[in-house]
């Protein structure tokens, strides 16, 4: 199932700037499998496992950092195979941006898991990848998430996560331009 979302600006109250949704009127993906292909098409990955693990990585570190009510106001209109990331962590961490960043990578290295030899590992991802990757999750999720929802979440993180939101509310995102 998809839904078409029409995204307006919605200002914070602390007077800290928020970014405004998007623009236009798009069409999101409200199923597991349609939330993975928009990942795997944004971070160009060859699979949607790929996808998922990115995935997993960002909004898991994004729900340790958040408050629990956060973390719930970011995964209520997400699918619920996705929503569990953000829901199934401990929240309130008070970690700053690059210890964000250093846990993201560890979640996409699968440096978090008991992973067996056996298994093998999925090729490494490198920091300005997990950067990437990690902008063009939350930008998705920001398309699904109502705006004031994501304002309250921005005022949660220290001006230093800024960084996080910058594909939001762009003119052209990378992945909608022929090369990134």
């Amino acid at each position: 199932m998809m839904m078409r979302v029409k995204h307006t600006h919605t200002g914070g109250e602390t007077g800290r700037e928020t970014r405004g949704r998007c623009r236009r009127e798009e069409t999101m993906p409200t199923t597991y499998s349609g939330f993975l292909g928009q990942v795997q098409h944004r971070i160009q990955a060859d699979t949607q496992a790929e996808a998922a693990r990115t995935t997993r990585a960002v909004l898991a570190t994004l729900g340790e950092r958040l408050s629990e009510g956060g973390a719930t106001d970011v995964a209520a209109p997400l699918p619920m195979e996705i929503d569990r990331h953000l829901l199934a962590v401990e929240h309130g961490g008070t970690f700053g941006y690059d210890e964000f960043l250093e846990r993201v990578g560890a979640r996409m290295n699968y440096e978090d898991l008991d992973v067996g030899e056996t298994y093998g590992r999925p090729a490494p991802v490198d920091r300005s990848d997990v950067v990437y990757r990690t902008k063009a999750v939350v930008a998705l999720v920001s398309d699904l998430v109502p705006g004031g929802h994501l304002a309250h979440t921005e005022q949660q993180l220290p001006e230093a996560f800024d960084d996080l939101f910058e594909f939001v509310d762009v003119e052209t995102a990378p992945w909608e331009s022929e090369h990134r």
